[in-house]
């Protein structure tokens, strides 16, 4: 959006669907990344895949139809990604994905079937990696289609990361840079079981005894743990951080683990060793290139790998290519030779 705004061409209107948790939250990712405040917030709120999508879609109709844009531009796999592609395809209108062509072959998280629906529908598909480009390639997306511009997650981080400097959040906590273990947790099959999920406390508690091990809770677990009375052991437990102070977080801790397709990637540029609890990625790269590793969502394997991970110097990487804070200007430069064209 920041690009697009530094370019006469554009005009672009940002619609806020609202689907995440906390006004707060959201709030302060707007004032703490720069972003101007939306043009338009739907307020859908949060709800089942399926009512949060229609609500999302019901919304959205209306302003499109009242202000017809050139093209949609979405990004990543969220219900908001997939409701607004579904809208504009509807209406006809040019659909421009950002995150495109990542899969991890499983459709039992709702996130690919996003993708594979979006994809499906888009006119651009800006991939940040070489993965990406290979399975839209093998599902029959023409090659014109497909750009390879990098990671605007990326773009983001290495625009604030000095401004993480700011904060005081290992202050807070009392701890110290690259001697603590940062963990989050959100998809179903790690937290929705509660039996898995107290076998998972006790794991990160037996971690904690190693070093301290600090946790901001996503409110999907948080509900889980409250409902089953889980505790969280010697495990440090915060709310939601924002994006500053959780970029400060991952930037100095000795050991990240996680379930996040986000933090796979961000960590990968940190230099910060990464333990994925889950059994597949949508994110190859951060394994063949990063700092990522596998390790599913078992506590005796995940365990295992923490201590040896502990125990073993840090690994170095080379960044992936294009993620090196260009990203969003490529897909500008894209977007606006083809509007230009299409204009002449």
């Amino acid at each position: 959006m920041c690009e697009l705004l530094t370019r006469p061409c554009f005009s672009p209107l940002l619609i806020h669907t609202g689907q995440h948790f906390s006004q707060e939250m959201s709030d302060s990712f707007f004032r703490e990344l720069e972003i101007p405040q939306p043009d338009v917030n739907l307020e859908v709120g949060s709800g089942t895949h399926a009512a949060q999508t229609a609500q999302i879609m019901l919304r959205l109709e209306p302003v499109f139809l009242e202000s017809p844009p050139a093209l949609v531009l979405v990004a990543g796999d969220v219900n908001s990604t997939v409701a607004a592609a579904l809208v504009a395809a509807k209406l006809r209108i040019p659909i421009a994905h950002v995150e495109a062509g990542l899969r991890s072959f499983d459709r039992t998280m709702p996130e690919e079937i996003n993708r594979l629906v979006t994809d499906a529908l888009s006119d651009f598909l800006f991939v940040t990696e070489p993965s990406g480009e290979t399975n839209l390639r093998a599902e029959g997306v023409p090659a014109r289609k497909i750009f390879f511009v990098g990671n605007v997650m990326i773009d983001t981080l290495l625009r604030f990361r000095e401004k993480t400097a700011c904060s005081t959040i290992l202050e807070q906590f009392k701890l110290q840079p690259h001697s603590y273990a940062v963990v989050t947790l959100h998809r179903p099959s790690n937290v929705d079981d509660p039996q898995g999920l107290r076998d998972l406390f006790a794991m990160l508690s037996s971690l904690a005894r190693e070093i301290p091990v600090i946790f901001p809770v996503h409110p999907r677990t948080r509900a889980r743990m409250e409902s089953s009375n889980i505790s969280a052991g010697s495990v440090i437990l915060t709310g939601p951080l924002g994006y500053l102070d959780f970029l400060r977080l991952l930037a100095d801790a000795r050991l990240v683990l996680t379930d996040s397709g986000g933090i796979q990637e961000e960590t990968t540029v940190l230099q910060v060793p990464c333990l994925t609890l889950r059994d597949n990625t949508e994110r190859p790269i951060t394994i063949s290139q990063g700092t990522n590793r596998l390790v599913g969502s078992n506590p005796a394997n995940a365990l295992k790998a923490a201590l040896e991970t502990l125990h073993a110097p840090p690994r170095s990487c080379t960044p992936p290519k294009f993620w090196d804070g260009r990203a969003s200007a490529r897909i500008a430069d894209i977007l606006q030779t083809s509007l230009a064209g299409k204009s002449e």
